[in-house]
């Protein structure tokens, strides 16, 4: 009887740190995919573009949510992305209501042409609902040559915004929100 308490003790051992060491082992790893640094500061370039926003999409990513704005033309430098107390409508200055936590307001410099069907002033511009940071993508106008977007997140979370080349002489403005600190 002595024999077996002392192998069940050193077996209940043996397995709790074999669950221990797995549970410690995939949670750095876990962790270092998806480590971000990117801050919550506005990020903005000085210059204006001489194109036109085409199309406004979104996808998930295990990380991140991802806002892309498609523009025909050149938009390097051409934006500022920041969190505001509230995302207001160009031109009018009226307040655009936002599901989520925290307003992120992107504005690219660059027109959209707002006869489009796809930019009508109430339209929800993509549909987030299973989106783990996104909670609300809206219209808020295209005002002397520039398009605002604003975008309702889960909370003021970090972000980043890149712009990619192409296809063609087109380019992407890319705001990525992380899922977390």
């Amino acid at each position: 009887m002595r024999t077996s308490i002392k192998a069940l003790g050193t077996l209940t051992t043996a397995t709790a740190l074999a669950l221990t060491t797995a549970a410690l082992g995939s949670a750095p790893a876990q962790a270092a995919g998806c480590s971000v640094r990117w801050g919550s500061t506005a990020k903005a370039g000085p210059s204006m573009a001489a194109a036109e926003v085409v199309d406004i999409r979104a996808g998930r990513h295990a990380c991140f949510d991802r806002l892309v704005i498609d523009v025909a033309g050149d938009v390097r430098g051409a934006y500022d992305v920041r969190y505001v107390r509230s995302v207001t409508r160009d031109g009018s200055g009226q307040r655009v209501p936002l599901r989520g936590g925290a307003d992120l307001q992107v504005v690219v410099r660059a027109p959209a042409t707002p006869t489009d069907s796809f930019f009508h002033s109430n339209a929800e511009l993509v549909d987030v609902q299973r989106y783990s940071t996104f909670r609300h993508v809206a219209w808020a106008g295209s005002f002397e040559g520039q398009t605002t977007v604003g975008l309702g997140v889960r909370a003021r979370l970090p972000f980043r915004v890149t712009v990619l080349q192409g296809p063609g002489s087109a380019s992407r403005l890319v705001v990525d929100v992380a899922h977390r600190w």
